[in-house]
């Protein structure tokens, strides 16, 4: 099952924590995987690496996600050089916390311009070369604060529940081309900022959390990779909640 063999998927922000689990798990399916990366080219050659040592097939390409024109460009550019593809996971995203009284526009706006607008961007251009195809499958990375809100994370509530909105719509504007759009919403994930906490606010940040532990990046990788398969066919507009049990 969740067979991706021959297929090509795209995994923007792929190059460390959810983004690079996705990309890892996506490969090990047989999907060729296209990883994209702002900034760190260390990491992201070191995610392609690791991809190769477990005989996946990988590659990273910069991408800035709030360059709208850049997103549609290189995404039809990867299309046409690999001749497909099957599946679009919006994952890059950035977070700048603040209280609202403290939120300066500047942030506000770039926290939605990567978050929001990158992945509308990203999703038009996919759907492109899908609707072609006559099939295809979006998966945005939302959050858990998009459903549920968190103190000093206006911005990033925002942009995460704007993505469901469009999740929705897209499901909505583009199920009879073939093309499914679902979303995967996780909870606290085990990630370079999640192990810098003390033990204390580990413990503080676990007591919501029926599972009473964070998750770790390949159990939302692994949801991802359902919502790719060809068994999740019949699921679209859907938001797969992968938080152990903190919101419901």
């Amino acid at each position: 099952m969740f067979s991706l063999a021959g297929k090509v998927a795209l995994v923007t922000g792929g190059s460390r924590g959810i983004g690079r689990a996705t990309a890892e798990v996506l490969a090990e399916q047989g999907a060729h995987v296209v990883l994209t990366y702002v900034g760190n080219e260390a990491a992201a050659g070191e995610a392609v690496a690791a991809v190769e040592r477990a005989s996946g097939k990988a590659e990273a390409v910069r991408l800035d996600a709030a360059d709208s024109e850049g997103s549609e460009r290189t995404i039809a550019e990867v299309a046409k050089r690999l001749g497909r593809l099957d599946a679009l996971i919006c994952n890059a995203g950035i977070s700048i916390d603040a209280l609202v009284l403290r939120l300066k526009d500047e942030d506000f706006e770039r926290v939605l311009s990567v978050n929001l607008k990158g992945a509308v961007a990203c999703s038009r251009a996919a759907i492109k070369v899908m609707m072609r195809a006559k099939t295809g499958r979006i998966v945005f990375v939302s959050s858990v604060v998009g459903e549920m809100g968190n103190a000093g994370q206006t911005a990033y509530a925002a942009s995460k529940a704007a993505l469901l909105g469009v999740m929705k719509s897209l499901a909505r504007e583009y199920a009879t081309r073939g093309i499914t759009v679902n979303a995967v919403t996780p909870g606290y994930v085990d990630t370079d900022m999640t192990s810098a906490l003390t033990p204390e606010l580990r413990e503080k940040m676990l007591v919501g959390v029926p599972l009473g532990r964070t998750a770790t990046a390949r159990e939302v990788a692994a949801a991802v990779a359902y919502l790719t398969s060809d068994e999740a066919s019949y699921v679209t507009g859907h938001a797969l909640r992968v938080n152990g049990g903190m919101y419901m």
